[in-house]
């Protein structure tokens, strides 16, 4: 409201709620170190799980960052902003999203005691860029380049074991962590520069029963669909594969039209007329030579019954993506018209065959000259069991492509957090103006993952982290905390290592984060408008009910 020669004027809509100055500050600061502090007990081998129960009673119970905070169902518009920031680490990295949420929460924790200092918040929002561009290029300076092929393997496998340690699926790691590098290596294609590796070629099935180490890799593609025709074969060798995105039934005219039958034998010319068309199609994939046939859509009963007279294996309604897999993992080309359908279409694979697992059938394609996409059936004995498995399944993907593509890791455990805090409290005695104390404590606040870790294991915090320091001051840069034993130890001897992009993206994503909500001075939030039902005869429908016009039922 705003007063002009004593007349109210008003500016914001009656019921809007707005809160200004350092009180806006104090609330968004406070949500988002709440959203931090309900997944720090997660952080580390010994962190512990969340139980998340929505409101159509499904459960979720995981200790995975990104999924606690998707499945909390958060309102407070700062505490979004967190929620963003472990969905960004999940998109970029894979792993991290807990220690990249961790730690914007502390970072705000430390602006907090700044601003009580009279600090303004550019200011220290100008420190912490000013930390994490010098953090960025200590981490180049530490990492340890593992791009020679002799050594690649070995360090993507113990990155990927590293992301699955504290996970429910931390008692199969070494097993899922070879699963993971023999799939990233299946995929990843030479460039210019290296490799790429899309994960997009990668399809994960899920399959309650059995144990977690029935989970199996493909070396081809597997999908979750039945042969069509009992009589047709159900294990095809030395395969080869037509893929049409066209129905294999009669069409319907595209125009409106109508067929006059005035006699019995037009009906039955008329079938047999289809049913000619029917056979013509099957001829059409029998002398292409091909033996399986995988179709996007629709497959005649007709059809099916000549192709299992011919001995042809048949699917159809596959999903398209499952489609375009095919076609990276068999060579084939999918074709659209089947007049366009030959031999140089078709896809190969050593063996198709139909498998029933869990009580589904499900038609596996193996062993496949050069896969460029491969599949992944997860089992487990229970719902929530398979369901945590493909998390941790997919930051193990992650972090071991990020190895094959940067070829750059550093040392977990805590270690690289308390050398950047080290060389950056080193950098801020340096700086001459203001920004010096948002560096400081930029430097403190990297301190709460060896912190949490020590916390979540249940050892002293302030033992460990003096022990900590006084190792990396005397030059063993890749000291962190052992969590089983509580000895501080040479982290990459210990095989616990992380991709440098990781540790990149966490302090980027945390310090995006906490600047943008330390700018915020203002919230003007717009109350919600209830629905109110109109009174009779105030339009909507009308007394009686039924439509205006057409009177009550």
């Amino acid at each position: 409201m705003a007063g002009m020669g004593g007349i109210p004027v008003l500016i914001l809509r009656e019921g809007t709620s707005r809160t200004r100055g350092r009180d806006a500050q104090a609330n968004n600061i406070n949500a988002a170190k709440a959203v931090a502090s309900a997944v720090r007990t997660t952080l580390g081998p010994k962190g512990m799980d969340k139980m998340l129960v929505d409101t159509l009673g499904d459960v979720v119970v995981t200790n995975d960052g990104v999924t606690i905070l998707k499945e909390m169902d958060i309102e407070h518009p700062a505490a979004k902003m967190m929620v963003e920031v472990a969905k960004t680490m999940d998109e970029e990295a894979g792993d991290g999203t807990t220690t990249a949420v961790v730690l914007a929460g502390e970072l705000l924790k430390k602006a907090e005691e700044l601003l009580e200092q009279e600090l303004h918040p550019t200011v220290i929002a100008s420190g912490y860029r000013m930390a994490a561009e010098k953090a960025k290029e200590i981490l180049d300076g530490v990492a340890v380049d593992v791009s020679e092929e002799s050594v690649r393997e070995d360090v993507m496998r113990k990155v990927a074991k590293t992301s699955i340690t504290g996970k429910f699926a931390e008692a199969a790691g070494d097993f899922l962590a070879d699963i993971a590098v023999s799939a990233v290596k299946s995929i990843a294609e030479k460039t210019d520069g290296g490799f790429s590796v899309d994960l997009d070629n990668l399809n994960i099935e899920k399959k309650t029963g059995g144990k977690i180490a029935d989970t199996i890799l493909v070396n081809g593609v597997a999908i979750d669909k039945e042969v069509v025709h009992p009589g047709m074969p159900k294990r095809v060798e030395n395969a080869k594969i037509a893929l049409l995105n066209c129905s294999l039934e009669v069409k319907k005219t595209e125009t409106d039209a109508e067929i006059r039958i005035r006699s019995a034998e037009q009906m039955k010319a008329f079938l047999d007329e289809e049913e000619r068309m029917m056979r013509k199609m099957v001829e059409k994939i029998k002398a292409s030579g091909a033996n399986v046939v995988f179709c996007q859509k629709g497959i005649d009963d007709v059809v099916q019954h000549y192709l299992a007279k011919e001995g042809i294996l048949a699917v159809r309604r596959v999903k398209k993506s499952d489609m375009e897999r095919l076609a990276r993992a068999t060579g084939g080309k999918i074709v659209n018209n089947i007049e366009e359908l030959s031999e140089a279409e078709l896809g190969h694979a050593g063996l198709v065959r139909e498998r029933k697992i869990a009580g589904d059938r499900m038609v596996f394609v193996e062993e496949c000259e050069n896969p460029r996409s491969i599949s992944i059936v997860v089992r487990g004995g229970e719902e929530h069991v398979v369901d945590e498995i493909e998390r941790s399944l997919n930051d193990a993907l992650k972090v071991a492509s990020s190895i094959l593509e940067d070829g750059k890791a550093v040392a977990g455990g805590g270690a690289v957090e308390t050398e950047l805090a080290l060389r950056l409290k080193e950098f801020s005695t340096t700086l001459k103006g203001r920004e010096q104390l948002a560096v400081e404590k930029f430097a403190e606040a990297l301190e709460i993952i060896p912190r949490t870790l020590a916390e979540n294991s249940g050892l002293d915090p302030i033992d460990k982290l003096v022990e900590l320091k006084a190792a990396h001051e005397a030059g063993n840069k890749n000291a962190g905390l052992d969590v089983y034993t509580g000895e501080i130890v040479d982290m990459w001897e210990r095989g616990v290592i992380e991709p440098l992009r990781t540790k990149k993206q966490a302090v980027s994503s945390a310090v995006e984060a906490a600047t943008m909500i330390l700018r915020i001075d203002d919230v003007i939030a717009s109350k919600r408008e209830e629905f109110k039902p109109p009174a009779p005869g105030e339009g909507g429908m009308p007394e009686g009910g039924g439509y205006p016009g057409v009177g009550g039922m």
